[in-house]
């Protein structure tokens, strides 16, 4: 079982660890209070970025927090996914959907990351800058392993019928 475990699986496992518990908890505090939950550190950038920049009404400013809630959850939810089909076997020597559903999260939340520290660094947030560009780089670090690590190798075993031919001939070769 330990040989099939690649090190950005491990890694995206870890990062499962963090970001499921991590949003799941401001998008609930978002979705049970959209502006109080808006304007708490994770998202405070974004909310100063819409009250400041897009001078939002209260209304919008609701959808726009549970739009971000929506977003923070299927990030959790593609994380799970990968968690999920990681942690069984068969699942993660055949397919290779643990890494599609990885990379769909890393590529949403580091959408997501890098959006927040680029409005937290527009309205001035250094703190929530600096939230937001450690998650990026936790995201960003795990899809450059899964992008340059290799498939692991499959040992090919030979067809029956060539396990008779010697080892010293071609099984084209004529006498």
């Amino acid at each position: 079982m330990s040989n099939t475990w690649r090190i950005s699986s491990f890694n995206g496992a870890l990062l499962a660890a963090y970001f499921i518990p991590v949003w799941t908890i401001i998008a609930f505090s978002i979705m049970v209070s959209p502006i109080h939950g808006l304007y708490e550190r994770p998202s405070v950038s974004i909310a100063l970025y819409a009250s400041d920049y897009l001078h939002l009404s209260k209304m919008a400013t609701v959808r726009l927090a549970w739009l971000l809630a929506l977003a923070r959850i299927t990030v959790v939810a593609f994380f799970a996914v990968f968690l999920a089909m990681a942690a069984f076997s068969p699942l993660r020597k055949n397919s290779s959907g643990a890494d599609e559903a990885l990379a769909v999260a890393l590529c949403l939340g580091s959408v997501l990351s890098f959006a927040s520290m680029m409005m937290a660094s527009k309205v001035g947030e250094i703190e929530a800058m600096r939230m937001h560009a450690s998650e990026l780089l936790m995201l960003l670090g795990t899809a450059i392993v899964m992008l340059f690590e290799t498939s692991p190798k499959r040992v090919a075993q030979a067809p029956a019928a060539e396990a008779g031919a010697p080892s010293g001939e071609l099984s084209l070769q004529q006498p």
